[in-house]
């Protein structure tokens, strides 16, 4: 009898296990299909192929939109089309993420990065530019203006990245939790969904075209391994010094309720950046230009109209 009893138990731990799987289990989705469902063109730069979308009046002030850690060029939408009338509004997504897909070097070092976007730049025939970028992209466009000061006219930083956090200690590259190494083959909604509700304020209100996209984006060819990839490589080091070197006219702007990145993560930047001012948005998250588009516009286009530095 017990031997019957540990038979079928044995044989339910399986099915349950098998089950599970079958749940988690989500294949990589064709390029082809996410390619006609989200438009943009694409440039070869330092033999890495980036998806971008440049829109806008050619001879327009230059902005380029630099999105946060595994999302794509789409999360600036809304921002796009409201700029667009007045800027040439240029947005990519970033080697490891979107339809940019894995970097062909495998090289996910912050200086791989800062040479794409200055070859793109060079491509564009762009001499100098604002840089917008959000979270990891913010930690992106402030290495930009410290390595290039030339080529950055202003900096938008909305909740950047870049100071050591739990888990990101300078000079070391993080432990990645043995259980991540099953990210290349899973991706559930409802795990995307719990992962992108703390970058909302009012996380009820995430809607599921939102959360749709996301997934799309995850799910792109190679994107899974390429974020892995991308965390392993990342060793951060004191910005202190190259932040105090930006003399580019600087505005934070930052969700009072970002529950990723707090707020409070501003005086760090304030007090090393001179020329740097603070806009805190009220009922706002992590990434309020998807949250709150039109409602966290306004600030960025007074910065913006203010004129060349």
């Amino acid at each position: 009898m017990l031997r019957r009893v540990l038979r079928w138990t044995g044989a339910l731990i399986l099915l349950a296990l098998a089950g599970l799987t079958i749940w988690l289990y989500a294949p990589d989705k064709p390029r082809s299909a996410l390619e006609m469902a989200y438009p943009g063109e694409y440039r070869m730069v330092l033999g890495q192929r980036l998806r971008i979308r440049d829109t806008g009046p050619r001879d327009a002030p230059p902005l380029i939109l630099l999105h946060g850690f595994g999302s794509s060029l789409d999360t600036w939408e809304p921002w796009a089309k409201a700029l667009s009338a007045k800027y040439r509004v240029i947005r990519l997504d970033l080697p490891g993420f979107g339809l940019t897909g894995p970097d062909a070097l495998d090289d996910y070092s912050d200086r791989r990065t800062l040479a794409i976007l200055a070859g793109l730049m060079d491509q564009l025939g762009l001499a100098r530019a604002t840089f917008i970028g959000n979270s990891l992209g913010g930690r992106f466009a402030w290495e930009f203006a410290a390595a290039f000061p030339q080529r950055v006219s202003r900096l938008v930083l909305i909740s950047p990245d870049g100071f050591a956090s739990p888990g990101f200690e300078y000079g070391k590259a993080p432990e990645v939790p043995l259980v991540m190494n099953l990210m290349p083959w899973v991706g559930p909604r409802s795990l995307i969904r719990a992962n992108l509700a703390p970058a909302w304020a009012h996380p009820e209100a995430l809607p599921d075209t939102v959360l749709d996209r996301y997934r799309d984006m995850l799910l792109a060819p190679g994107v899974r391994r390429a974020i892995l990839d991308r965390t392993r490589q990342t060793i951060l080091s004191d910005p202190s010094g190259r932040l105090r070197s930006i003399a580019a006219p600087t505005l934070l702007l930052w969700g009072e309720e970002d529950h990723m990145i707090p707020s409070s993560n501003a005086q760090d930047y304030l007090r090393l950046m001179p020329h740097a001012q603070l806009v805190r948005l009220r009922g706002m998250g992590h990434v309020p230009f998807e949250e709150s588009p039109a409602a966290a516009l306004p600030p960025l286009e007074r910065f913006l109209a203010q004129g060349k530095p």
